[in-house]
C-alpha cells in the first residue's frame, strides 16, 4: 500500500524537518481534491484523478496511486461510470492511514 522506499528517498531527498511539511501540505490538498471527486465534467474529473496520482506517486501511496490512474483513463475514454469514487477515498484513508501508522518523524 506504501512505498517506503519512495518515502525515504524523498525525506533524504528534501531533509526531515521539510519532510513532515510536505506530509502537511500533501494530506491537505489530497482531501481538498477528494471532495471534488464527484464531479459531472469529465474534463474537471479526470484532472483531479492525474492531480490525485501524481501526489500519491510523490509520496509513495502506490495503491491509491493505481486507483487514480484507473479513473483517470475511465475518465478519459468518457466512462465516468465505471470510476468507484467511494472506493478511491476509501483506498486513500486506508493508505494514509497505514503512512501515519507507520511513518515516524
Amino acid at each position: 500500500m506504501i512505498d517506503w522506499d519512495k518515502v525515504t528517498e524523498l525525506k533524504d531527498d528534501i531533509g526531515a524537518e521539510d519532510f513532515d511539511d510536505i506530509v502537511e501540505v500533501f494530506l491537505a490538498e489530497v482531501e481538498d481534491a477528494l471532495a471534488k471527486l464527484p464531479s459531472k465534467d469529465l474534463s474537471e474529473l479526470e484532472g483531479c484523478l492525474h492531480f490525485l496520482k501524481g501526489c500519491a506517486l510523490n509520496l509513495g501511496f502506490s495503491a491509491f496511486s493505481a486507483l487514480c490512474q484507473i479513473g483517470e483513463k475511465s475518465a478519459a475514454r468518457g466512462s465516468p461510470e465505471s470510476i468507484d469514487v467511494r472506493a478511491v477515498a476509501q483506498c486513500y484513508a486506508l493508505s494514509k492511514e497505514a503512512f501515519l501508522t507507520g511513518y515516524a518523524p
